[in-house]
């Protein structure tokens, strides 16, 4: 399969970040066949598309829009998590600086579906160029009556704000991204049963849709062409539809961000990123730090999709794919990736807390040769007790990585402890060091 470009169509367009320039490469024409349906009509429409949150969990889309109160009692909120925090996930970022009003459609079509008169897009406070970008793109629409009253002359009112983060990775969590949007520390809530469903009681206590930016961004696509059209990319899976756009960084030729269709192997997505690089391949994270990590061998039979990932005992994820090469330290590695996650811990909860440094030390006494024949099985057994028990995901995506690593490495750390130094021994992998 070659790549798939459908958010990504026009991204190399600069006149397609104007009003001007989306309108006439077809833009807006899904909001304006969606304020012609009913409401329900346009959340069928996403229903039968079989588009699943892109942000990492792959929860059907359709379920949140459909979740709202049919019978509006309080204001309802639309929110869009910009803050990409997710090492090796850059794609957001770019489908903000290159196709704003691509995002700003697809809310104004959700804020129509749920009766939202209200959206947000809380974006990380380190994406200045994207956030110029959406900045201007929402005063053009304002400016073309496409967001305030009377929104193309059809009775409906949406307005749109712009919120910077403070660069917190916790709050890409959707509990701690509403606190932090209501002026609140960054830190998550009680979920679902023990506290209402966001679409009950989210921001401001009100009903509230949250999805992130590539979600939205598939909405007036969708609406246009039709959920049908939309459920036939990825057809061959078995329940991942539409198209997913992957940022490959690592040990490959030609790093970026590429739109595939799903049921794409994931050996074709590394072709399109060049190949790799330095080396012959070692090992891949196909959907940010926080997944677990596969093989060589794994890579050459996995296939792109929510279910189809598990059979390599990993996940699409974020989408931040990175390859690695045979130079590659994975101790080293999961040193790295464990120290992102102890420092970015909220600190709310004892597992992810304690647990994430706790994780750090071992690693760090692995590294400097102080490593204790016991200390793989400590780690494993850590990272068991942090995983689900912690208050928010967090937890889990800071153990996730180490437990991969350890199940498809042991060796390396073995050899660690033993020799008090790396298998590695190569100079990229040695500069690495801390």
């Amino acid at each position: 399969m070659a790549e798939y470009k459908l958010l990504l169509k026009h991204s190399d367009k600069p006149e397609f970040r104007t009003f001007s320039g989306y309108v006439a490469n077809g833009g807006y024409e899904g909001l304006k066949k969606a304020v012609e349906m009913e409401r329900q009509g346009v959340i069928d429409e996403v229903k039968a598309s079989g588009l699943r949150g892109r942000g990492g969990a792959g929860f059907p889309s359709w379920i949140k829009w459909n979740g709202l109160p049919k019978e509006k009692k309080a204001p309802h909120y639309v929110l869009c998590n910009a803050d990409e925090g997710e090492p090796g996930t850059f794609k957001d970022k770019m489908l903000m600086e290159t196709c704003p009003f691509q995002l700003i459609e697809g809310m104004t079509i959700a804020g129509y579906a749920v009766q939202a008169e209200k959206g947000f897009i809380y974006i990380r406070g380190e994406f200045i160029d994207a956030a110029k970008s959406l900045r201007r793109a929402i005063d053009e629409a304002y400016a073309n009556g496409y967001l305030g009253k009377n929104v193309l002359g059809k009775g409906f009112d949406f307005d749109l704000y712009l919120h910077l983060g403070a660069g917190s990775y916790e709050c890409g969590e959707e509990s701690a991204l509403m606190s932090s949007l209501m002026g609140e520390r960054g830190m998550p809530r009680l979920k679902f049963p023990h506290a209402p469903l966001p679409t009950v009681s989210g921001v401001w206590e009100k009903p509230t849709l949250i999805n992130n930016v590539e979600t939205y961004s598939c909405a007036p696509h969708i609406v246009a062409r039709g959920g049908e059209w939309y459920a036939s990319l990825g057809a061959s899976t078995k329940n991942s539809r539409g198209t997913k756009i992957f940022s490959v960084s690592g040990h490959v030729n030609n790093p970026g961000n590429f739109e595939i269709e799903f049921g794409t192997p994931l050996k074709e997505l590394l072709a399109m990123a060049g190949g790799v690089k330095g080396g012959a391949l070692k090992a891949c994270i196909p959907g940010g730090s926080s997944m677990p990590i596969i093989t060589a061998e794994e890579v050459d039979r996995a296939i792109i999709g929510y279910e189809e990932m598990q059979e390599v005992k990993s996940m699409v994820g974020s989408g931040g794919c990175m390859f690695f090469n045979e130079h590659t330290d994975i101790v080293m590695l999961a040193w790295r990736t464990a120290l992102f996650y102890a420092n970015e811990s909220c600190g709310k909860c004892t597992p992810c807390r304690e647990g994430t440094k706790w994780m750090l030390q071992i690693l760090e006494r692995i590294i400097e040769g102080k490593g204790k024949p016991g200390d793989i099985d400590l780690l494993k057994d850590v990272a068991g007790q942090i995983e689900g028990r912690s208050f928010c995901a967090l937890g889990d995506a800071a153990a996730w990585p180490v437990q991969g690593m350890i199940r498809q490495f042991r060796h390396e750390f073995e050899y660690y402890i033993e020799h008090g130094k790396s298998m590695v021994t190569s100079e990229r992998a040695m500069a690495l060091r801390p």
